[in-house]
């Protein structure tokens, strides 16, 4: 009765698990329409179900907002860094001033996106990151 398409099975195996750290419903949906068909996308609402989630779960790459409630992007940032180090973070946010950028290097992201955001831009810097 089911049919099991080893294909599309395997290539779903194989797409990079990524976390969108976005407490804007439209903001999510929006990358979620970009990134769908090329990546296993998670959402965490804030900071802390961030960093519990990347506590729980093993993700190839975070896109963290860096406005959140209860904890923002960049406190979520440092907590992740001290138990995940190598997991790449990117910062997306609507703040596009110099010292938003050196405050998130300096949290620990490893590039810094501004919204809005194209697909092609999204996706370079995802795949420069986790190939």
């Amino acid at each position: 009765m089911y049919s099991f398409n080893f294909l599309t099975s395997v290539s779903v195996l194989n797409m990079k698990k990524i976390l969108i750290a976005e407490d804007n419903d439209s903001n999510y949906l929006l990358m979620t329409y970009l990134l769908k068909g090329h990546y296993t996308l998670e959402r965490a609402r804030d900071g802390v179900e961030a960093v519990m989630l990347t506590r729980r779960n093993k993700y190839d790459l975070v896109l963290m907002d860096l406005k959140m409630p209860r904890m923002d992007g960049l406190e979520a940032t440092r907590q992740i860094k001290l138990f995940r180090p190598e997991l790449p973070v990117v910062a997306l946010t609507a703040n596009v001033f110099e010292v938003d950028r050196k405050e998130a290097v300096e949290a620990g992201c490893a590039e810094f996106l501004t919204k809005p955001i194209t697909a092609e831009v999204c996706i370079a810097t995802i795949e420069k990151f986790t190939r």
